[in-house]
């Protein structure tokens, strides 16, 4: 566990050297420590130290544990990612943790141009881009053909309104055997 935790201190830290906005707002967290946990990965652990800096921490005060089901989640969005989320403890601090992992964002560009240049960082960064994207319009248009698949050709599905007008003749079915027991009371 330790091997992990010291590298992603080392990355949040840097991600955080660059945007004070977010260091205010751990500021008064001072002393909480963070649990993050992955069914894939080791727990990481960070408590929150002075100038709103993150360190190897203790016990957590604050639990983040994703379920098998978010990394499949999050192709289809924030929302779904999130019901795959598991949070306990501090709540203001899980506020400000999500607040923080939905605005903070690391401009590798600009890291990567210090190194490289700006002009072969600027390209590396569009091939990146575009490889990245490449991939996720593949997995989507994959998960969609197989959606297709399991509803027309497999038959592994109903369709939504077929399922829909199914269930509102078992309420009808339920309904009328009810009625029928309550008469059946009524002559015994």
């Amino acid at each position: 566990m330790a091997a992990f935790e010291t590298p992603f201190a080392f990355a949040l830290n840097r991600l955080l050297e660059s945007e004070p906005w977010a260091r205010e707002r751990l500021a008064p967290f001072v002393g909480e420590t963070v649990e993050l946990r992955a069914p894939w990965l080791p727990a990481v652990r960070f408590a929150i130290v002075e100038g709103g800096r993150l360190a190897p921490g203790g016990e957590p005060s604050l639990r983040i544990s994703l379920r098998p089901g978010a990394l499949g989640a999050l192709g289809r969005g924030e929302d779904h990612f999130m019901r795959e989320v598991d949070i306990d403890g501090n709540a203001r601090l899980a506020q400000e943790v999500l607040h923080l992992a939905h605005h903070l964002r690391w401009d590798f560009e600009e890291d990567l141009s210090a190194i490289v240049g700006d002009a072969p960082a600027h390209a590396l960064a569009q091939g990146l881009r575009g490889f990245v994207s490449w991939h996720m319009q593949a997995a989507q248009r994959l998960a969609e053909g197989l959606m297709e698949y399991a509803l027309e050709e497999g038959r592994l599905l109903a369709p939504r309104v077929q399922f829909m007008a199914f269930s509102g003749e078992v309420a009808q079915l339920r309904d009328a055997i009810e009625r029928l027991e309550k008469r059946l009371e009524r002559l015994a």
